[in-house]
C-alpha cells in the first residue's frame, strides 16, 4: 500500500508508481495531511465527495482546505482555503468546475475549482448542515439540518422553499430521488414523505414500520433508479421498502456484531441498469460490510478494528470507495481489486446444452432455462425442444458451435429475439455486444500501447473537434493514440475520429472496451476502407452504388442528374457511422442489428437510410441540400430503416451483394491484437514521411523564429534599457537643480521664521512672569482667607460643644431623681408581697399537716386489707388442695373398678359373643372416665392460673395505692387554698368504696366458678351412667 503525504504542497501526483491495489485489501493509496514544524501534527480529514464521473474526488479537512483529486490524471490540487471545519460536500453540480461546500458557520458557500474564486454565499441555517443533495439536473440543491430543509435554484443561488417542522419531530434527512423530480423527507419519528418538486405537493407517505419493531431511522439510501429505499438505525436490523408499492418488502439481520448502521450507500453497477442490488453498511465498529439486498450474503468488508472508518463516499461508476479513517487519513479502494467477481457480466439470458453427445445419452436435461428476466415473456416448451434437438445431424452442430458466444450465449437465439423486440434490453446490450464481437480484453496489449504515451497526429485533436468534456476528450485522444500506435494508417486517416467518437462516448469508463470495440469495427466492418488511401474507398461505394441500382434505379437517376455521388450521399453516413443522422437511441438500435449481423449488413443499412429517404430526395434539386440532408437528422422511423435493409439482405442477388465481396465476421486475437495492414503501405509511409518531415521543419522553423525573436525581443530590450538610463540621467540632473533651488529658499524662509520665533519666545517669557505675579498674589489671599475662616469655625465649634454638655448634665440630673422614686416604689411592693407569701406558706404548712394524717391512715387501711386478701388466696388454696385429693379419690376407685373388670373378664373369656356388648360398654365408659380425668386436670390448671391472676391482681393494687401515697405526699406547686384538704379526703372515701366493691364482685366470682365446675361434672356424669354388667351363670 503506498502512503501518500500532502503536507505543504499545493498541487502535484498523488501516487509515484503505479498502484497495485491487490496487495492491501484492495487499497490503492493511503493519504494524509501532515504538517511539519515545531510541533508536527496531522491534519484530519472530515468529508469526502465524488463527481459525476466518479474520477474526481473533492475531500475537506479540518482547517478547511479543500482538494481535488483526479484518479484518473494522478494529479492533486488545493482549490479553496475556508479556514474553518466543513460538514457536507457536493461535487456533481451543472458546472462540472463549480461545488458546494457547508461550513461550521452554518452558511454554504460555492467555489469554482478553475478560478477558486467564490462563486456565491448561501445563508439561513441556524445549526450546522449535515448533507447537501443535488437535483440530477445540478441546477438545484437541497441542505438539511435537524431544523430545517432549504431548497435552493443553483442558477441565481436564490433560497426557493423552506421545510420547517415542530423541534420535538427533527428533520433526518431531505434528499432528491435519482433520476425523477421527488423529493424524499425523512423525520426522527420515522416518517417518510415523498414530494413533488414541481408543485409541492405531498404525492405519498410510507406507512409506520412493523408493529413491536423498535429501530429508529438515522440512515437511508437509495437505488439509481429510485426504487428501492433501505432504512437503518441504532439497530442490527435494515427495512426495504418498495417505492412504487409503498411497502416493507424486507427486513435484513445484519451479524451480531453489528449494533447500529451509521451510514448507508449503494455500490453503482454497469449491469444492473440502476437497480442495485450491493449495499454498503457502516457499523458501529467502523467496519464497513457490503451485502446482496436479494440474497442477504456477505460479499466483502473494508476497514478494521485497527484502521476504522469514519465515513466513506462511492464513486457513481462504481470503480472507487473513498473512506474517511478513524485517525483522519483517507483511503481509496479499488471496487475491482475487492470484488473480481463484481466485474463479471450478469447471468446469461439463455442457457444451452453444449455436449450434444452427452444430451442424447441424458434426455432429461435437454431444457431450456431462463434466467428469470420478466421483461422477455419467451414461452419455451420443452416436448418440442427435445424433438428438434433429437433431429439435429452432424453439420447444425457445427453450426452451432460457429453461433456459440462467450458468456453462453448463442448467435442465433439472440437475432431471433433481436427480430422480435427490434434492440436488445438496455440493462444488457454491453454484455451482448461484448459477447457478439467476441472481445479478448487484452490488458497487457492495450497497457503497453497506451504507455506510448499521445501519438504525435492527435496531440492538437482539441483544435479541431473541440469538446467540451475533458474528460471525454481525453480518452478520445487516448483510443486514437492507441489506435495510431496499432496501426500507422489511423494516424493518417481524417475521419477516424468520427468513427471512434460515438464508441468512446458510450465506453468512456472503460477506454480497454472501447478500444477493442473499434479496432473490431475497423477490421471487419471497414473492411477494403483503406485499399484507395487517401481517397474514400471507391470499391466499397460501388457495391452500394450497384444494390441502390438494382433496387431503386429511379432515385439513383435522380442523383446522378444532380451530379450526387456515392461521395456525397453514402460515404458522410459510413465516416460517421450514422452518428450525424440518429439519435442516441437510434444509433444503439441500429447497432444492435450491425453486430448480430454478417459485415455486409452494415453497407446495407446504409442503402436502406437512402431507399427509406426517397421522398425528400427526389425533391431535393441543389447539391447543398444533398449535402445538408446526410450531415443532419431527418424525421425517419428508423425501424423501417432496418426492415428494409433486412429485405435487401435477401432480396439483393448473389453477384452484386456486398457479401460476397465482404469476409466473415472475425474477432481479435487474444494476447496481442493483429497485425492491421490492409491498406497502401508506400502512400501511408510516403506521408507519414513527409508529415514528420514538415513537422521537422516546422520545428525547426519554429525554432529559429524562436530564436530571432529572442534577438530582437533583447535588441529591443537593451534599446529600451539605453534610453531608460538616458532618460533616467536627464531626469536626475533637472531634479538636483530644482532640489538646490528648493533648499535655497527653504533656508531663507527657516531665517525668517527662526527671527519670528525668538521675537515670539520673549513676548511669552514676559506675559508668563505677568501671570506668575498675579497668581501668586491671589493665592496669599485665598490662604488668609482660609485661616480666618478656620478660626471662626473652631469658635463656633467650642460653643456649640458647652451648650451641649450643660442640657446633658440636667437630662442626667433628673433621670436620677425618676430613678429613686421608682426604687421606693419597687421597696414599698416587695415588702407586700413578703407579707403575702409569710400567710401563705403558714397556710399551706396547715394543709400539708393535714394531708400526712390523711395519708397515714390510708395507709393502715390498705394493710389491713391486704391481710384479708392474703387470708382469702389461703383459703383458696386449701380449697385447690382437698379438690386435688378428691380427684386421686376417685382416680384411686376407678383403678379398682378397672382391676376388678380384669378378673371378671379373665373368667368370661369363654363367652365372647355375650360379653361383645359389655366390652364395647366398658370401653366407653373408660373413654368418659379419661375424658373427666382430663377434665378435673383442665378446671384445677384454670384454677391454679385464676389463683396466680388474682394475686398478680393484688399485688398490682398494692403497688398502685403506694405510689398513690407518695404522689399525695409530694406538695402542690402553685396556690393553696383550704378547700383542697375536703376535695382530697372525699377522694380517699370514694377510693375505699370502689376497693370494697372490687372485692365482692372477686368473692361472686369464685362462687359462680365452683358451680360451674360442679355443674360440669355432673352433666358428664349423667351423660355416661355406670355400667351394669348382665347377670351371668356359671356352668359346670
Amino acid at each position: 500500500m503506498e502512503r501518500s503525504d500532502l503536507g505543504g504542497r499545493q498541487q502535484g501526483p498523488i501516487w509515484h508508481r503505479k498502484p497495485c491495489p491487490a496487495a492491501r485489501r484492495g487499497v490503492i493509496v493511503n493519504i494524509i495531511h501532515s504538517v511539519k514544524g515545531y510541533h508536527s501534527k496531522t491534519i484530519r480529514f472530515l468529508n469526502v465527495a465524488f463527481d459525476s464521473s466518479g474520477d474526481s474526488l473533492l475531500v475537506g479537512d479540518y482547517q478547511g482546505n479543500i482538494y481535488v483529486f483526479d484518479l484518473s490524471g494522478n494529479r492533486f490540487n488545493l482549490v479553496q482555503r475556508t479556514m474553518q471545519p466543513c460538514t457536507a460536500l457536493a461535487f456533481n453540480l451543472r458546472r462540472k468546475t463549480e461545488f458546494l461546500v457547508a461550513l461550521a458557520d452554518y452558511s454554504i458557500k460555492c467555489f469554482d475549482t478553475e478560478t477558486k474564486e467564490l462563486v456565491s454565499w448561501m445563508r439561513g441555517h441556524d445549526s450546522s448542515v449535515s448533507s447537501i443533495s443535488v437535483h440530477g439536473s445540478g441546477r438545484y440543491a437541497i441542505t438539511t439540518s435537524t431544523d430545517t430543509a432549504q431548497l435552493w435554484d443553483l442558477d441565481t443561488f436564490q433560497r426557493r422553499r423552506k421545510l420547517n417542522v415542530r423541534q420535538s419531530v427533527g428533520i433526518q434527512k431531505v434528499f432528491f430521488l435519482p433520476l425523477s423530480n421527488t423529493i424524499l423527507s425523512c423525520f426522527k419519528d420515522n416518517s417518510v414523505f415523498a414530494w413533488e418538486f414541481d408543485t409541492f405537493h405531498c404525492k405519498y407517505q410510507l406507512p409506520t414500520p412493523v408493529e413491536g419493531s423498535v429501530l429508529l431511522y438515522k440512515v437511508f439510501a437509495v437505488t439509481r433508479d429510485g426504487r428501492i429505499f433501505v432504512a437503518g438505525g441504532k439497530s442490527n436490523h435494515l427495512h426495504l421498502w418498495c417505492l412504487e408499492s409503498k411497502q416493507l418488502i424486507r427486513i435484513i439481520q445484519m451479524p451480531a456484531k453489528v449494533q447500529a448502521v451509521r451510514h448507508l450507500e449503494f455500490l453503482p453497477d454497469s449491469f444492473d441498469g440502476g437497480s442495485n442490488q450491493v449495499l454498503g453498511v457502516l457499523s458501529q465498529d467502523n467496519i464497513m460490510r457490503f451485502i446482496n439486498i436479494e440474497t442477504c450474503k456477505l460479499l466483502f468488508d473494508i476497514g478494521s478494528h485497527e484502521e476504522g472508518i469514519s465515513t466513506a463516499a462511492i464513486s457513481p461508476n462504481g470503480r472507487y470507495i473513498a473512506s474517511v479513517m478513524e485517525d483522519g487519513s483517507l483511503n481509496l479502494y479499488s471496487v475491482q481489486s475487492l470484488t473480481p467477481e463484481g466485474n463479471k457480466p450478469p447471468p446469461p439470458v439463455f442457457k444451452v446444452v453444449e455436449d450434444w453427445s452427452k444430451c442424447t445419452s441424458e434426455p432429461n436435461k435437454l431444457t431450456r432455462v431462463a434466467s428469470g428476466m420478466s421483461e422477455w415473456p419467451w414461452k419455451s416448451k420443452r416436448s418440442k425442444i427435445q424433438t428438434r434437438l433429437l433431429k439435429l445431424q452432424v453439420n447444425t452442430s457445427l453450426q452451432n458451435k460457429e453461433n456459440e458466444l462467450p458468456g453462453r450465449l448463442n448467435k442465433k437465439r439472440l437475432q431471433s429475439l433481436l427480430k422480435g423486440f427490434g434492440e436488445y434490453p438496455a440493462k444488457y446490450r454491453m454484455f451482448v455486444w461484448r459477447s457478439l464481437l467476441q472481445l479478448p480484453e487484452n490488458h497487457l496489449a492495450f497497457s503497453s500501447l497506451i504507455d506510448k504515451g499521445t501519438h504525435s497526429a492527435f496531440v492538437n485533436i482539441q483544435n479541431e473537434y473541440p469538446i467540451k468534456s475533458r474528460k471525454l476528450l481525453r480518452v478520445l485522444q487516448r483510443t486514437l493514440s492507441a489506435l495510431a500506435h496499432w496501426s500507422a494508417i489511423f494516424a493518417e486517416t481524417p475521419y477516424i475520429p468520427l468513427l471512434a467518437f460515438p464508441f468512446v462516448k458510450l465506453f468512456q469508463n472503460n477506454q480497454l472496451i472501447c478500444f477493442e470495440v473499434v479496432a473490431t469495427v475497423v477490421v471487419n466492418f471497414c473492411q477494403h476502407w483503406f485499399e484507395y488511401f487517401p481517397n474514400p474507398p471507391v470499391n466499397v461505394l460501388s457495391m452500394m452504388e450497384n444494390v441502390l441500382a438494382h433496387h431503386d434505379k429511379q432515385l439513383l437517376q435522380h442523383l446522378i442528374k444532380h451530379n450526387v455521388t456515392s461521395q456525397v450521399y453514402a460515404w458522410p453516413l459510413l465516416e460517421t457511422l450514422f452518428s450525424e443522422v440518429l439519435t442516441r437511441e437510434e444509433w444503439l438500435k441500429v447497432f444492435d442489428n450491425i453486430f448480430s449481423n454478417h459485415p455486409s449488413y452494415f453497407l446495407m443499412v446504409v442503402v436502406a437510410y437512402i431507399v427509406c429517404s426517397r421522398a425528400p430526395l427526389l425533391h431535393c434539386n441543389q447539391m447543398a441540400d444533398f449535402e445538408y440532408f446526410f450531415h443532419h437528422r431527418n424525421n425517419l422511423d428508423i425501424n423501417a430503416v432496418i426492415k428494409e435493409a433486412y429485405h435487401l439482405m435477401e432480396a439483393t442477388p448473389l453477384d452484386i451483394h456486398p457479401q460476397r465481396m465482404l469476409d466473415d465476421f472475425i474477432p481479435l486475437t487474444k494476447g496481442q491484437y493483429p497485425v492491421f495492414n490492409k491498406y497502401p503501405k508506400f502512400i501511408v509511409d510516403y506521408q507519414t514521411q513527409e508529415r514528420e518531415r514538415i513537422r521537422q521543419d516546422e520545428i525547426e522553423y519554429l525554432r529559429e523564429r524562436q530564436l530571432a525573436h529572442e534577438l530582437e525581443a533583447k535588441t529591443q530590450e537593451q534599446k529600451a534599457e539605453d534610453e531608460a538610463w538616458y532618460q533616467k540621467q536627464a531626469l536626475l540632473r533637472e531634479a538636483e537643480e530644482q532640489r538646490r533651488k528648493m533648499l535655497l529658499e527653504e533656508e531663507e524662509k527657516l531665517a525668517e521664521q527662526r527671527q519670528r520665533l525668538a521675537a515670539v519666545k520673549k513676548e511669552l517669557k514676559v506675559k508668563e512672569l505677568q501671570f506668575l505675579d498675579a497668581s501668586r498674589r491671589r493665592f496669599l489671599k485665598y490662604q488668609q482667607d482660609q485661616h480666618q475662616m478656620e478660626l471662626q469655625r473652631l469658635d463656633d465649634e467650642i460653643a456649640r460643644k458647652a451648650s451641649m454638655r450643660d442640657q446633658e448634665t440636667a437630662a442626667t440630673i433628673q433621670d436620677i431623681e425618676v430613678r429613686w422614686m421608682e426604687l421606693e416604689s419597687q421597696r414599698q411592693l416587695f415588702e407586700q408581697v413578703a407579707e403575702e407569701n409569710a400567710a401563705k406558706a403558714e397556710q399551706k404548712r396547715i394543709d400539708t399537716d393535714w394531708r400526712l394524717q390523711a395519708l397515714h391512715k390510708l395507709r393502715r387501711e390498705d394493710q389491713d386489707r391486704e391481710k384479708r386478701y392474703e387470708e382469702i388466696a389461703k383459703l383458696l388454696h386449701d380449697n385447690r388442695v382437698k379438690e386435688a385429693e378428691l380427684l386421686k379419690a376417685m382416680r384411686e376407685a376407678e383403678e379398682q373398678k378397672w382391676e376388678e373388670v380384669i378378673q371378671k373378664k379373665a373368667q368370661l373369656e369363654e363367652e365372647q359373643k355375650a360379653a361383645a356388648a359389655a366390652n364395647e360398654h366398658r370401653k366407653q365408659f373408660l373413654e368418659d372416665r379419661m375424658n373427666d380425668a382430663e377434665l378435673a386436670e383442665k378446671l384445677q390448671r384454670e384454677d391454679d392460673y385464676f389463683g396466680e391472676h388474682i394475686e398478680r391482681h393484688c399485688d398490682l393494687k398494692a403497688r398502685r395505692t403506694e405510689r398513690g401515697v407518695e404522689l399525695q405526699q409530694v406538695p402542690r406547686t402553685g396556690n393553696i387554698c383550704l378547700n383542697d384538704f375536703s376535695a382530697s379526703e372525699s377522694s380517699s372515701h370514694m377510693s375505699l368504696d370502689r376497693r370494697r366493691g372490687l372485692a365482692c364482685q372477686e368473692r361472686e366470682l369464685m362462687a359462680e366458678v365452683r358451680r360451674l365446675r360442679q355443674k360440669l361434672i355432673s352433666q358428664s356424669r349423667s351423660r355416661h351412667p355406670p355400667t351394669r354388667f348382665p347377670a351371668t351363670k356359671w356352668i359346670p
